[in-house]
């Protein structure tokens, strides 16, 4: 039987008994009066208390399996909040839970704090999807919980018991040209094609950044190949590398890490309508591969893809909401996410993360389709 609900709860300041008051509420609409597992996403303004709040929560549900993580902005299905203390839970009662011994290839829910994210540890275990854990800086670390314990070492990891999951990124990036070779020199790209790579830049960039005195830099990236390039944007097989300067006298981009000889690199840029069609299409995606209609789903964006992207909605939310009315849904906004790409398990940056379950028969760790 699938008892699962969430709750949301805001006030004037952090207090471990709003945390109670929430996981109370989540009790109430699951219909449950002691929960099997709760995940619990706080506000950084809990962050000096956050033992206090997760014996709170743990004492309200009657369990020790609460594992979550303070991040600058917390929601559910039923709203967003960032820039005010807030609390939201998400309660399981049912068949499904939060496994603290997941089966060796179930996909795993990753907490992590920026200087805690090791390359051997993130690639170890199955697929990871997550949430990097930061203060409202977004570059600090934030507190992070995990079966009812601080997670000492800066990360936690978890997996939905009794569920099959379908998982997924949305990269939201509006693509401005098609892969071409690269000439470089280290972080610096010469050229693109048989042309300066600032030109090639300029040419695909809409005529009124292309006049400004400064590229808005903050939005524009270089897609980076793996292996062939046909079909290679299609099929989601490329990095996407932050460009941090421009050359006008060679007219030159740099790049914040170096290319490889031989790489095939093709420009995008951050737009709010490329993105808001990426999250739909993810959502398409993933119905398809669940196939079943999910019980429920957690979610993790980047504060640079939130209600601050979206000029005060979340967009990415509202494509959720719209094709599951009523789904109970959880989860935050960090500093950045953990992702199954092409390659591994990668940290990624203004995008999305989502993951959808539908509820079976309890085996010890959702299995994935990634």
């Amino acid at each position: 039987m699938n008892q699962i609900a969430t709750a949301l709860a805001t006030a004037d300041k952090a207090d471990p008994e709003l945390v109670a008051a929430v996981v109370r509420a989540a009790l109430d609409r699951a219909g449950v009066g002691i929960a099997r597992s709760v995940l619990l996403f706080l506000s950084t303004d809990f962050a000096h208390m956050a033992h206090a709040a997760v014996v709170a929560a743990s004492r309200a549900a009657h369990c020790l399996q609460v594992t979550g993580c303070t991040a600058p902005g917390v929601f559910t299905e039923e709203d967003w909040v960032l820039d005010r203390p807030a609390a939201c839970a998400m309660v399981f009662g049912g068949d499904c839970s939060l496994a603290a011994h997941p089966a060796a290839d179930a996909p795993l829910l990753t907490l992590a704090a920026p200087n805690a994210v090791g390359g051997s540890w993130l690639q170890s275990g199955g697929p990871r999807y997550g949430l990097l854990s930061t203060d409202n800086s977004a570059h600090g670390a934030g507190r992070i919980w995990c079966h009812g314990k601080m997670a000492t070492e800066g990360r936690g990891e978890t997996a939905i018991a009794g569920a099959h999951a379908a998982i997924g990124v949305s990269r939201g990036m509006h693509i401005l040209s098609q892969p071409q070779p690269a000439t470089s020199n280290g972080r610096d790209v010469l050229k693109a094609g048989a042309h300066p790579a600032l030109n090639a830049l300029l040419r695909e960039l809409p005529v009124a950044l292309r006049e400004m005195e400064k590229l808005p830099f903050h939005l524009l990236a270089a897609g980076v190949v793996a292996g062939d390039p046909q079909r290679a944007i299609e099929e989601g097989r490329y990095t996407l590398v932050p460009i941090i300067a421009a050359s006008h006298d060679e007219r030159s981009v740099t790049l914040a890490m170096p290319l490889e000889p031989g790489a095939q690199v093709f420009w995008a840029m951050r737009q709010p309508q490329a993105a808001a069609s990426d999250m739909r299409r993810l959502v398409d995606e993933l119905d398809s591969r669940l196939g079943a209609t999910p019980d429920f789903g957690l979610l993790f964006s980047c504060l640079g893809r939130g209600p601050y992207f979206f000029d005060g909605e979340d967009r990415d939310l509202a494509a959720v909401k719209a094709r599951y009315p009523g789904m109970p849904l959880i989860g935050a906004y960090g500093g950045g996410q953990i992702a199954p790409l092409f390659d591994g398990n990668r940290q990624v940056h203004n995008t999305v993360v989502l993951a959808l379950f539908a509820a079976h028969a309890t085996d010890g760790g959702a299995r994935a389709h990634v």
